[in-house]
């Protein structure tokens, strides 16, 4: 009864016209981005940190969520029409996907994926709903010995699950923990790793280091790519499924919202490995295995069903501990800091009306999807064809006004460009900067509560593993370090990021 009030709630916050409004802009966008190569929701909603300035905290958290799991439907469908997936959780639905598109049945692919990906979206939300609430409850008995040891279980689950070298994973942890102290210490005033520069005294702030990570960066990745530019126009027909296939894809849809919905809570995890894992057990379970990779219907539904209940399940962690799970809800975090907003349990219960709009919006913005997808297939399709020339300048642009208008000062874009460039060069060198945004949002929080559980324990260590929760969760930390530097599990670790 309990969950039907708050959810009453819930919807009597989304449901005004500027909510509803911000929404269907954000699922609009987040689909537009998810369809072009070369954008991604990470890149574009650090783009639009600045923007969210002028909203109200609801109303910009709802455009930004739905950016990001509008983006998981968009992906598919240049995965399916031109073997080119928009998102990187949409690779895997490309193997089956385009191979249906080649044998003329790509609207039967784009239904199927927007059908699966509807349906794991609405049951993912729905766990959401019901789990947050115990989880978050818990986290409220939670004192600062617990929540150190939460933040350095999320930056181990991260290095473990981080695609590469585990040196350079954590590499990147630390170089973003070390990002994250720069500025004045707030308990003695020293100023800490500022190079006697008066414009770092308060800190790297978050968007600049987003922007130019994701933003920069990628521009100048995606300038290297030529495929990324030019693509083929396809026509589509024929976009309802037969009952023969609605059969076929029902159990494949059931069993990628399982894993999607697990995997998605897990740091590091999310749409991306949600869809790989799906598609790999699929390929292992179903009686059309000899048929993956020539065409399988059961090839699109799993995948496109797991990454978008990965992408609803990522919020649970971030809404209900204040700890983000990947870097879109790192970004999520930074928009909720920008707003005044404190990350964790107390959001539920001091300001309940954002907790439950948000997953109201969840909800709406899938049914939007839905709408938008299926009939505006000729719009998306369209829409790849815009040359990659004609969009650098402008996101280019976006990001300097958005910088600048922080603090007004030119000095901001300039770092926004060496982390740009320094972006570009991890890249090449296959690290991963999800890590260091990760490290960078964490950093200041582990070290808060590093220094209160100090103070309250008159600076004995031992709080930290004498208080039971604390020290099961620093014992999980340590168990997964030790275990994937082990040298079989390394190996099955590098195999399983190649395949």
């Amino acid at each position: 009864m309990e969950l039907l009030s708050n959810l009453a709630l819930g919807f009597d916050a989304a449901l005004t016209l500027t909510n509803l409004f911000y929404c269907l802009a954000g699922v609009f966008l987040g689909t537009a981005i998810g369809v072009l190569p070369g954008l991604g929701p990470v890149a574009t909603i650090a783009m639009l940190l600045p923007a969210t300035f002028a909203l109200p905290p609801i109303t910009s958290l709802i455009m930004l969520s739905g950016i990001y799991y509008g983006a998981q439907y968009g992906g598919s469908t240049t995965a399916i029409l031109v073997n080119l997936p928009g998102e990187s959780s949409s690779v895997v639905t490309a193997i089956d996907g385009y191979q249906m598109a080649r044998q003329g049945h790509a609207g039967k692919a784009l239904a199927t994926a927007a059908l699966g990906s509807f349906f794991a979206g609405t049951v993912a939300t729905f766990l959401l709903a019901m789990f947050a609430p115990p989880l978050a409850a818990l986290a409220l008995k939670f004192g600062p010995a617990e929540y150190f040891s939460l933040v350095v279980l999320g930056l181990v689950a991260s290095v473990v699950l981080a695609h590469g070298s585990l040196l350079r994973a954590i590499g990147m942890i630390v170089l973003g923990l070390l990002l994250g102290i720069v500025g004045t210490d707030v308990n003695s005033g020293a100023p800490r790793y500022t190079f006697e520069l008066p414009q770092l005294s308060d800190g790297i702030n978050f968007v600049i280091v987003a922007m130019g990570m994701f933003g920069i960066g990628e521009i100048i990745r995606n300038l290297e790519h030529e495929e990324t530019r030019t693509v083929a126009l396809k026509k589509v027909t024929g976009l309802m499924p037969t009952r023969e296939d609605l059969k076929r894809i029902v159990a494949p849809v059931l069993r990628g919202t399982a894993i999607g919905s697990m995997l998605g809570i897990l740091p590091g995890g999310g749409a991306m490995l949600a869809s790989f894992a799906a598609y790999a057990v699929e390929k292992k379970v179903s009686r059309n295995a000899a048929n993956f990779g020539k065409g399988a219907i059961e090839g699109v539904a799993a995948p496109e069903a797991a990454n978008n209940a990965g992408a609803q399940t990522s919020f649970i962690p971030m809404l209900t501990l204040g700890i983000p799970s990947n870097p879109v809800m790192a970004l999520m975090i930074g928009a909720m800091i920008i707003q005044g907003i404190q990350p964790g349990p107390a959001v539920m219960t001091e300001q309940p009306a954002l907790f439950w709009g948000i997953i109201a919006s969840m909800w709406i913005g899938n049914f939007f999807l839905v709408v938008l997808n299926l009939p505006m297939i000729g719009l998306w399709v369209r829409m790849i064809m815009v040359p990659y020339r004609l969009l650098y300048p402008m996101i280019l642009i976006f990001c300097a006004i958005g910088v600048f208008s922080l603090n007004n000062s030119d000095f901001d874009i300039h770092l926004m460009v060496l982390f740009g460039l320094f972006g570009y060069v991890c890249a090449k060198f296959d690290m991963e900067a999800a890590p260091m945004l990760l490290g960078f949002i964490l950093g200041p929080m582990m070290e808060e509560y590093l220094r209160r559980a100090l103070l309250l324990s008159r600076s004995d260590p031992m709080v930290f593993v004498e208080r039971p929760i604390s020290a099961v969760m620093l014992a999980m930390a340590l168990a997964a370090l030790t275990a994937v530097l082990l040298p079989a599990l390394r190996r099955k670790r590098e195999e399983a990021f190649v395949e």
